[in-house]
């Protein structure tokens, strides 16, 4: 095999790679996955350097990242996370293969035209099709439907993800964005079809909760894992504001964020917690949202090795004690909510 390109060495996992942080099984099946996993919804499109998402990438795997996250339409543009994570697969983590998980999605906009969104059978199994093409694949570990459509019956989109299991393209189905209800009609068709949900992946963070009014316990009752996205809400509780907006963040450059979401004196509160647990603002909210068993990892971006190395520490955390808790519902308030 030839080396990488960008002058990187030939790549070996570290050998102490499943040393490091826990796995955690997800609802009732026999899925362990780890406390944290990587998103690549920022980052890995053809916008960044392949090299510096590679970097990534290798240093996830050997800290015990085994779960890769992505999605149809991440990266600028539309499909080059997928299309950059394929190349560094196939040159870095094919002999891994079997160590790892694969994810991606289908569900919001991806091409023109009445079939490149939402949760028609035409749509979900032609992005399948086109996310497996692009990532060199021969199957996905789990395949999600992203959001529910309103438009489109349950059963259908439901009955594509169980064929998409059924045709050996995915190992297990899941979904995104789902209220709780949406949730157990899609349990219920789906354990009617043979194909059990394995795992719903809603946002959640300390200022945004809404999972605690009504989902956490739906996703008990019927069996599933949850992975959580955005557990530090694009950077709001990390130390990026803590001083103001810098010029180059997210809230400043991106679409996802407003610089009126910052709120310094809400993350201050707050790290004054972290620091004295001993922990960064970043590294508290993401074992904050691993502290009710019930959530079986925390997705996590990274723009660089040294932040996600810093992020994973956090598995090295303290438990929280009651005092620290009662403190965080203080400040953000319990089952409170934010925007997406």
């Amino acid at each position: 095999m030839k080396p990488p390109p960008g002058g990187l060495t030939a790549y070996e996992a570290a050998g102490a790679r499943y040393e490091r942080q826990p796995y955690n099984r997800s609802g009732r099946s026999g899925l362990r996955l780890p406390a944290v996993s990587l998103g690549l919804w920022h980052n890995f499109g053809d916008d960044r350097p392949i090299t510096t998402s590679r970097a990534i990438l290798r240093k996830a795997f050997d800290l015990g990242v085994t779960h890769f996250d992505l999605a149809n339409n991440y990266g600028v543009p539309y499909g080059s996370a997928e299309a950059n994570f394929g190349t560094i697969f196939q040159q870095d983590f094919l002999k891994y293969r079997d160590e790892l998980i694969v994810s991606t999605k289908a569900g919001y906009d991806m091409w023109p035209g009445p079939y490149g969104e939402w949760g028609s059978r035409k749509y979900v199994l032609a992005s399948l099709e086109q996310s497996l093409k692009r990532m060199r694949l021969d199957y996905v570990d789990i395949f999600y439907s992203h959001r529910p459509d309103p438009d489109t019956p349950l059963e259908e989109t439901m009955g594509a993800l169980d064929h998409a299991v059924r045709s050996g393209k995915a190992l297990y189905a899941g979904v995104s964005n789902y209220s709780p209800e949406q949730t157990a009609q899609a349990a219920r068709i789906m354990r009617e079809l043979g194909t059990p949900l394995l795992i719903h992946q809603p946002s959640y963070s300390m200022v945004n909760r809404h999972i605690e009014g009504g989902l956490l316990d739906t996703l008990e009752q019927e069996g599933m894992g949850c992975i959580v996205y955005s557990p530090l809400q694009q950077g709001l509780l990390t130390d990026r504001y803590l001083k103001g907006v810098p010029d180059d963040s997210r809230a400043a450059t991106s679409r996802f964020l407003s610089e009126e979401q910052v709120n310094r004196e809400l993350a201050g509160g707050l790290n004054k917690i972290a620091e004295q647990r001993g922990q960064s603002l970043a590294q508290m909210a993401l074992s904050w949202a691993l502290r009710d068993p019930r959530v079986t990892s925390v997705l996590i971006g990274a723009s660089s090795t040294a932040q996600l190395e810093a992020n994973v520490a956090m598995v090295d955390g303290p438990p929280f004690t009651d005092d620290e808790l009662a403190a965080i519902d203080e400040l953000t308030g319990p089952a409170s909510s934010a925007g997406r």
